[in-house]
């Protein structure tokens, strides 16, 4: 068997916003949110349930799925898989849209029901080692909570490493499965009991796909790769200049032979950067 990158957005809207995928996504949301039994999530209506995308340039495209809870409140999961410019900012904005947009022209304010935005992460965002990151108006000094009208929720997948055999909890095992689906060829033991996430795997299992699906499927992965490479290529290259402005500086008070040791550069290059400094001042 093959499945499904879930890490993906189209695949992950396929699995946990799908028509077939209710008791999918209840067992997923409480198993990450991770909130006491009281608060446990019973019933819920997904939102704009999913379609076979038509994805035309992809530039810009994100796809969530939006579901609203038995008592009203409504979550927005994603799953992102490019640090984009405006990423953050375009988390709060959605929250606060979908927040805003409750009330009717004269309904009253008590009306509205609190907004959770989860989003889960292909690459590192915060310079903490926790997994799990949450978001709350508070008062700065006091810590004193204004509410939880607008909880703001990130999974940084990276930082999720446990292997198979450590699995003990359920949100545990539901993020192997985001993150490993797509590298599986077999179900493995310790999740195919569990009822929902066996059903996860049959979803996204490539065998059932139609045509219009995969080719879908294999067009997201193909621009993720490019995106991903124009990144690392920005990267590369900003560190390539930061290094070569660092030895021009070093080349009046150190050997080239230490200046490639301390800046990365190889020893050619200091060298040539050297001899390009002498050429310029005669």
């Amino acid at each position: 068997m093959r499945f499904l990158d879930v890490k993906t957005d189209f695949a992950f809207k396929k699995v946990f916003g799908s028509e077939q995928s209710t008791d999918i996504l209840i067992d997923f949301l409480n198993a990450v949110l991770e909130y006491p039994p009281e608060r446990a999530i019973q019933e819920l209506t997904i939102v704009d349930p999913y379609q076979i995308p038509l994805i035309k340039g992809m530039k810009d495209t994100y796809i969530d799925v939006k579901a609203k809870l038995a008592d009203g409140r409504q979550v927005i999961i994603e799953m992102q898989v490019l640090n984009v410019h405006g990423f953050e900012q375009r988390i709060l904005f959605n929250a606060a849209k979908s927040y805003s947009q409750q009330l009717q022209k004269g309904d009253d304010y008590s009306l509205l029901n609190p907004v959770i935005a989860l989003t889960l992460t292909d690459f590192l965002l915060f310079e903490t080692p926790e997994l799990t990151s949450r978001f709350k108006l508070i008062e700065k000094q006091q810590l004193v909570e204004y509410g939880d009208d607008i909880e703001l929720i990130f999974i940084e997948l990276p930082k999720f490493n446990l292997a198979e055999s450590d699995l003990q909890t359920g949100k545990d095992r539901w993020l192997y499965f985001v993150k490993n689906a797509g590298s599986l060829s077999v179900i493995p033991a310790a999740l195919a009991e569990q009822t929902q996430i066996h059903h996860a795997f049959d979803i996204a299992n490539l065998a059932g796909l139609s045509d219009e699906e995969l080719e879908a499927q294999d067009r997201r992965c193909d621009f993720i790769r490019l995106q991903r490479g124009s990144i690392q290529k920005a990267l590369d290259d900003g560190k390539q200049l930061m290094a070569t402005e660092i030895a021009m500086n070093l080349l009046d008070i150190l050997d080239d032979v230490t200046i490639a040791a301390k800046t990365g550069l190889s020893e050619t290059e200091v060298t040539r950067l050297r001899k390009n400094a002498q050429n310029l001042n005669g």
